[in-house]
């Protein structure tokens, strides 16, 4: 897929550290997440400050792009219940579909996405062990 580039280029782009962990995604990213994300207003009741939601995204783009559990989220992204409710949130108001279709804007506004032609790929496997059998046996003998 043409705009599947333009994200995967810009994954590519996203910042190492010395050992090539990843960090934290590039600013130009970050310039074009930010505004996608809700308004968070303080509670007049007070209470606990908001977290940081650049660090939250980082955790979250992480886990995108390594498969990880939320549990195995490394602490430098702050807590992994909190980032998989702003990631429940995020997903409830579209914020990635939005993220995805400007960026899918971006590229097509610069390199041209043929849209008539499109093509979509895809598998299914067993599972190596077949699981458990979620069936009745047969009443009859075979």
């Amino acid at each position: 897929m043409i705009g599947m580039s333009f994200v995967l280029r810009m994954e590519a782009d996203m910042y190492c550290d010395w050992c090539g962990r990843f960090s934290q995604m590039p600013e130009k990213m970050w310039q074009r997440f930010e505004p996608l994300l809700p308004r968070y207003r303080r509670s007049p009741k007070g209470g606990r400050p908001r977290v940081n939601l650049r660090g939250v995204a980082n955790g979250i783009f992480y886990l995108l792009r390594t498969g990880c559990q939320w549990k195995a989220l490394p602490p430098q992204f702050g807590s992994s219940s909190t980032a998989h409710r702003y990631f429940q949130e995020w997903s409830r108001r579209r914020v990635f579909q939005r993220f995805w279709k400007k960026c899918l804007q971006t590229y097509d506004a610069r390199r041209g996405i043929a849209w008539r032609w499109q093509a979509l790929d895809g598998s299914i496997t067993k599972a190596p062990l077949g699981g458990e059998k979620n069936r009745q046996k047969p009443h009859r003998s075979r």
